[in-house]
């Protein structure tokens, strides 16, 4: 059993080393595609952080009237919470921490002040800032809810209405790009798998004449096509130990220019707190691509 196995990797050293042409052009195309899986996950998430920062820029508002208790609004508060899962926040804002932030946003123009204080009461309303996942039809829901739900006496306004198509344009552009990224994803990926399957398969291909020699003088399947899965694992690994380097360097450079562009998003951060995923879908995908292409190319020979 030792013998074998050491004939078995005896032979897959050899025949990377013999054919070292095709099999550096089959890392390097492995290499590609990892680097193409590596960049998409790095794409979906710095789509989902603009797009959850697009969501968290559109809410609605509800004003209350000016003598309603505190609690009615609270109360209220609960209740639009328990109608979705999907609402991700409801911020309530008193009379006087609206007037506070209207005065500090003001602060510098004493026109609008002393307008402010001519009017002598606090002329804010009390309100409730909801923002949920972007989706137009819950927002409509809470908007009806509030208005005739049994908080209705208390609503002077939702601005549900004004923001209908903002929020609705938000949504539809949204759900577009995930589309449209999903589709273009999916394409390359495939166009990438058939490069690397052909590619693997010409490797295997060069070595034609020593699978009919081992089928000749009687070896078994398993036999013959373990050194070519072995090879294809080895392409995967080499690849895999370039591209992580690839990524650790591009992480480090590029995270400070993306910082400046998108505030709020670290790329050498994503890339810490995804770590083990990221290793895992290079390792992977270089690996397993090259062990499960190397098992059909090889397949061909078995059968004949």
């Amino acid at each position: 059993m030792l013998t074998n196995l050491k004939t078995i990797f005896n032979f897959a050293f050899v025949d990377f080393y013999r054919n070292k042409g095709i099999s550096l052009a089959a890392i390097f195309v492995l290499i590609v595609t990892i680097l193409l899986f590596t960049g998409l996950f790095f794409i979906h998430g710095i789509s989902n952080f603009l797009i959850l920062t697009i969501q968290n820029k559109i809410d609605i508002t509800a004003y209350f009237k000016q003598d309603t208790l505190e609690q009615d609004i609270l109360d209220a508060k609960n209740q639009i919470l328990e109608i979705s899962s999907d609402i991700k926040n409801v911020q309530y804002v008193s009379k006087q921490e609206a007037l506070n932030e209207f005065t500090e946003k003001h602060k510098d123009s004493s026109v609008v002040l002393k307008a402010l204080t001519d009017v002598g009461d606090n002329p804010f309303l009390p309100y409730l800032n909801i923002t949920t996942s972007g989706n137009p039809v819950l927002y409509e829901e809470v908007s009806r809810a509030l208005e005739q739900g049994q908080f209705g006496d208390f609503i002077e306004k939702v601005d549900f209405s004004e923001k209908k198509y903002t929020i609705e344009k938000v949504f539809s552009i949204t759900y577009n790009i995930n589309r449209f990224g999903l589709a273009i994803g999916v394409i390359l990926v495939l166009v990438v798998i058939g490069v690397v399957f052909n590619t693997i398969k010409l490797v295997i291909d060069r070595s034609r004449e020593e699978i009919g020699t081992m089928r000749i003088v009687g070896a078994s399947n398993w036999f013959v096509r373990t050194p070519f899965i072995i090879e294809g694992a080895m392409f995967g690994f080499i690849a895999f130990i370039i591209c992580f380097f690839i990524a650790i360097l591009s992480v480090y450079f590029l995270s400070p220019g993306l910082a400046s562009i998108m505030p709020g998003f670290n790329l050498f951060n994503y890339f810490i707190s995804h770590f083990w995923l990221i290793v895992l879908i290079q390792l992977g995908s270089g690996v397993g691509l090259g062990v499960v292409f190397s098992f059909i190319a090889v397949k061909k020979y078995l059968s004949d």
